[in-house]
């Protein structure tokens, strides 16, 4: 089998084990989206199965390149680009009945900022997904126009701040193999903390059918899930994001070549 790698870090954890796993007896191939370009003006030959791990606007128009082609892109392009838009997936996700935090999209930060009152605490996130966003707590009206001081024209939404114990599970799958970790929350007073091992079996009952779930919704191989306990194993869903790193989980490298294999195979029959 071919498989190709989207990315520009190919020495990602996660792809280099899955790549150690898989080029003993098959051929992978890295194509940097910012290299390749997003169409080649020379066609590329098909690999059997492309894993897209970049959201660069390159990586994008380059996963649905191939895909015009043939060939199987795992995420797809929709369903990556899906992702970046936080509007797009709460409004999804509330569609199909998913215990997803409410949503709104209040436009430039800035402008928002000046006439809004907020009564609560609320999260402000930049609506587009992307490292180094915007994802902060405002309790009040000061605090608000700070935020919009320092982001002043970002597009944002915003969401009630749904109280919880600081603790963010982070949960990840890979076709139908979950993960799952702690890690302290951005937005509790100490700020973002390391990451804590979590057993799957040590989840809330449900939560890892849940996450398939929002696979099945979201038209997702390789995603994550961000969860938090809102009181007695009531889950919160406060993000989806396409193809994480996964770093660290025992057995991902292992899921992930499995998943490129049968994928692959699939696309030849």
């Amino acid at each position: 089998m071919r498989i190709g790698l989207i990315t520009p870090e190919p020495g990602h954890p996660l792809l280099a084990g899955t790549t150690a796993l898989l080029a003993p007896e098959h051929e992978v191939e890295v194509l940097d989206p910012a290299t390749v370009g997003g169409a080649p003006p020379t066609p590329l030959p098909l690999a059997d199965v492309y894993l897209l791990k970049s959201r660069t606007p390159h990586a994008l128009e380059l996963a649905r390149h191939l895909e015009r082609r043939g060939a199987p892109v795992v995420n797809t392009a929709a369903a990556t680009a899906l992702c970046q838009d936080r509007t797009e997936m709460a409004g999804l996700a509330l569609r199909a009945g998913l215990p997803f935090a409410a949503t709104r999209t209040v436009g430039a930060l800035e402008v928002w900022a000046s006439t809004a009152r907020p009564s609560a605490p609320v999260v402000v996130k930049s609506r587009l997904s992307r490292r180094g966003d915007l994802v902060a707590r405002a309790d009040d009206t000061a605090g608000l126009r700070e935020l919009a001081r320092q982001w002043p024209q970002e597009p944002v939404v915003v969401q009630p701040y749904a109280p919880n114990n600081g603790w963010d599970h982070k949960l990840w799958a890979i076709g139908d193999r979950v993960f799952s970790a702690l890690r302290r929350s951005e937005l509790s007073p100490g700020g973002r903390g390391p990451t804590r091992p979590l057993a799957p079996g040590e989840l809330p009952v449900g939560w890892a059918d849940l996450v398939r779930r929002v696979g099945a919704v979201f038209a997702l191989d390789v995603y994550g899930v961000d969860i938090i306990d809102t009181g007695g194993g009531t889950p919160l869903i406060v993000d989806v994001n396409a193809f994480p790193g996964i770093r660290g989980q025992s057995g991902a490298p292992e899921a992930l070549a499995a998943l490129a294999l049968r994928r692959a195979a699939a696309g030849r029959t």
